[in-house]
């Protein structure tokens, strides 16, 4: 356990500290952007259309006074618990099937310890890492003094994150022993992380039956803050009882760096496209551009869905009418519209970054080594997953706008939306490119600083979007490649 540590010195920390900070900013945000009770009546009254409930969380929160605390368990458990959860699931596949890929636990394996050591480890820093966050949360806003935010409430929001990460971290456990890829545990956790997602959503906007079928849906139902209950709690204490034990029982099933899921054989000839380096990468790179392209197309659905309720859900609320206006467009819903574009755009260069820093990857495991010895020169290994990331980030943009256009073309009852959003969301690809460069640098002039590209998308976040609301300066804005699209 002190070598995970050891080795997460930096990225617990880093992912603890943002989700802290981002949480416990969030109540003082939604303090100055509804002062009073009448303006959180007002938003009370325009959250309980169907598709505001399926992007914030049960109707309950919104009966009773809508103070502060109710507002903040509303809006960001559901969000923000996802968060939590690819956290503990991140650390979880780190530290056993990234291990066992790579060979390193082979050779762990080697010297006195235990066969279950590299799994109790893991789920041991990923569950302390979610406790830890969950005091954070808990001690901060206990001690903000904002209005409805009370002491009782604010250590059930912490534990409900803590929940949250420890059931997740006990499904990465069982992922990581089904496949034998990084990867696919990852993905396959992440799949989960989302049919929670989607369960809690559909059961909101319904009876609410399939709420209690996702453990994000438990959590909201805590109701911290409003009702204050702690035994919808038990459940997810249960869960991360089951899938943890599954873990250990599942890893004495199989052999060091295998899975239970034996691999697919593939074809016995290779198609003429994997005989060229694109095609190679393109075959490389196609899980990570298709769950991107389907993520940011369900995303941009959902926003799309409430853009018809814009108007009456923001007409009152000065700051973000402020800020909306700041953004750029002819009215409210094409204000509103831009501002999420940003968040596409956001998504998307995530997913160039994860896709240029690929050959990085490539390169650590020893599986580029083999394909050099050949006539493969370096630069047209290294161009042809550059251009898979450039085609990936076009294409989830694409997707991203033309999710974002069909639902809010049925939403407002105007077809034009599809062309235009489409359109809007295609203006950021120059950004992308940008940023699929700054990766591809860094990559071949500091393969170690590699990772530093990731704060192209982070910056571009801050300002882009919680700029437009917090009114930070120009200049900002401007350090961003994505501040400089019209």
């Amino acid at each position: 356990m002190r070598f995970a540590l050891r080795r997460d010195r930096v990225r617990i920390p880093a992912w603890i500290a943002a989700l802290a900070l981002v949480g416990l900013s969030t109540v003082g945000k939604l303090e100055g952007l509804y002062p009073d009770a009448a303006d959180r009546a007002s938003v009370a009254k325009t959250m309980g259309s169907p598709a505001a409930l399926a992007m914030t969380g049960p109707r309950h929160y919104l009966e009773g006074g809508y103070n502060l605390g109710a507002m903040l368990s509303h809006q960001v458990i559901g969000f923000y618990g996802v968060l939590a959860a690819l956290m503990a699931v991140l650390t979880v596949v780190r530290h056993t099937r990234t291990e066992e890929e790579t060979g390193r636990a082979e050779l762990l394996r080697s010297t006195v310890v235990g066969r279950h050591a590299a799994l109790t480890a893991a789920l041991t820093v990923a569950v302390a890492a979610s406790l830890l966050l969950g005091g954070l949360l808990a001690l901060g806003l206990g001690g903000s003094g904002v209005d409805g935010v009370t002491w009782q409430g604010s250590l059930l929001y912490g534990a409900v994150f803590a929940g949250l990460g420890t059931v997740f971290a006990g499904v990465a456990a069982v992922t990581v022993q089904i496949t034998e890829h990084a990867r696919a545990a990852s993905g396959m956790a992440l799949a989960v992380i989302g049919a929670a997602y989607v369960l809690r959503a559909a059961g909101d906007v319904g009876d609410g039956t399939l709420s209690w079928f996702s453990p994000i849906g438990w959590g909201q139902r805590c109701y911290p803050f409003v009702d204050d209950r702690w035994w919808p709690l038990l459940p997810m204490l249960a869960t991360a009882l089951v899938t943890g034990a599954a873990g250990y029982v599942l890893s004495a099933r199989r052999d060091v760096g295998e899975g239970l899921r034996p691999p697919r054989p593939g074809r016995r000839t290779a198609s003429a496209a994997l005989t060229h380096p694109f095609g190679f990468a393109l075959r490389l790179h196609r899980g990570t551009m298709a769950a991107f392209g389907a993520g940011v197309f369900v995303l941009g659905t959902m926003y799309g869905s409430i853009l018809g309720d814009v108007d009456d859900m923001l007409k009152d609320v000065h700051v973000i009418d402020d800020a909306l206006a700041q953004a750029g467009g002819a009215s409210l819903v094409e204000s509103f519209a831009s501002i999420v574009m940003i968040v596409n755009a956001v998504i998307a260069a995530v997913y160039v970054v994860l896709a240029a820093l690929r050959p990085r990857s490539e390169e650590s495991a020893g599986r580029a080594e083999p394909l050099l010895a050949t006539g493969l020169s370096r630069t047209a290994w290294a161009w042809s997953h550059l251009s898979a990331t450039l085609v990936g980030g076009t294409v989830t943009l694409a997707l991203a706008g033309l999710g974002f256009g069909v639902a809010g073309a049925a939403s407002t009852g105007d077809g034009s939306l599809v062309a235009s959003l489409t359109g809007a969301a295609l203006a950021y690809a120059p950004a992308l490119w940008v940023t699929t460069g700054v990766a591809a640098v860094l990559f071949g002039w500091l393969p170690r600083a590699a990772a530093a590209a990731w704060l192209v998308p982070v910056y571009a976040f801050l300002v882009g979007y919680l700029g437009q609301i917090l009114q930070f300066p120009d200049w900002m804005n401007d350090l961003s490649p994505f501040g400089h699209i019209p």
